[in-house]
């Protein structure tokens, strides 16, 4: 009978798999996404598992979440990169988005587990970074605070550990 250690691999080697965030190396992690939308940026990220719209779920003047039920209500988006499930909403998505950054009340980027056309336009339309479709569900894999390099070109997300 043969007896490996939790996390063994086939070799019989340890890996990282299935650690929890405690328990990993303070160093930089990758994500890859789809191809996104947009220019490289920095900044600290806000983070919730659930779903989008710039029309329902802000309150677009003052730069905060207020649908009442929205994981994130009452924080502000402003200058962080929002990390959140599906993007919903309509074709009223593009002009807001506009909107938010032509009143300097936008994020910095949007990274999404699932974006719909509309959102990938009015990213465009706002001229702020967009990359979805991640390997793995990007709502769990960073966490606000984290220190996030989105690099939409690349479809790649660099993640610095925050200092929260």
């Amino acid at each position: 009978r043969l007896r490996l250690r939790a996390g063994a691999g086939a070799d019989g080697a340890l890996r990282r798999v299935g650690l929890r965030r405690e328990n990993r190396p303070m160093t930089e992690r990758v994500f890859t996404g789809h191809v996104g939308i947009g220019p490289a940026v920095t900044g600290p990220a806000l983070v919730a598992d659930d779903n989008f719209s710039a029309r329902y779920d802000l309150d677009r003047l003052r730069g905060t979440f207020s649908r009442p039920t929205h994981k994130l209500a009452g924080e502000s988006y402003v200058d962080k990169v929002l990390v959140l499930n599906i993007a919903k909403g309509g074709v009223a998505t593009a002009w807001m988005l506009r909107e938010m950054a032509a009143r300097g009340k936008a994020p910095l980027a949007l990274l999404l587990n699932f974006a719909n056309p509309i959102m990938a336009q009015g990213a465009v339309h706002a001229g702020f970074p967009l990359i979805d479709r991640f390997e793995e569900d990007i709502t769990r894999a960073i966490e606000t605070g984290d220190e996030v390099l989105v690099e939409p070109l690349l479809g790649r997300v660099v993640v610095r550990p925050g200092r929260a």
